[in-house]
């Protein structure tokens, strides 16, 4: 079952001129570590960084709240499978919303695609609740 839905659009011009105004500051309030070493080893950075923002409010959208009600930047991260897939991990009150949003018996799932042309970067992410093999639910 689907929890919740959310798409964003990120122009890439926008974040590149955040990110020579605010550098660090910036980027160490909204993005993780791991998110940052990622951009870092691209060629197009920006870019990175404006799929990833994109893919923090989609998610925001998808657990219903945008970024209000206490989720932090950081409480959502996008990192990569070995394949290249991009995950969602969140933590947080961004976990709390999701762990409420969930059924009994079902664990949350959340899915995210992320894309660009320049001059923006697009992500969307579906949150589903899949039944947990021999978990009682109550219907």
């Amino acid at each position: 079952m689907i929890l919740g839905i959310g798409t964003d659009l990120a122009n890439i011009e926008r974040i590149q001129g955040t990110l020579d105004r605010f550098g660090d500051r910036f980027l160490n309030r909204v993005f993780t570590e791991t998110e940052q070493a990622k951009a870092n080893r691209r060629k197009d950075i920006a870019g990175t960084y404006a799929k990833r923002w994109a893919a923090k409010e989609a998610c925001s959208k998808a657990l219903g709240t945008g970024l209000r009600m206490g989720i932090a930047w950081k409480d959502m991260a996008v990192s990569n499978l070995p394949t290249g897939q991009p995950v969602m991990a969140v933590t947080g009150w961004a976990k709390t919303r999701l762990d409420e949003m969930t059924p009994p018996g079902h664990e949350a799932i959340i899915h995210v695609t992320l894309t660009d042309d320049h001059p923006w970067a697009q992500a969307f992410v579906v949150v589903e609740a899949r039944p947990i093999a021999g978990a009682h639910t109550s219907a």
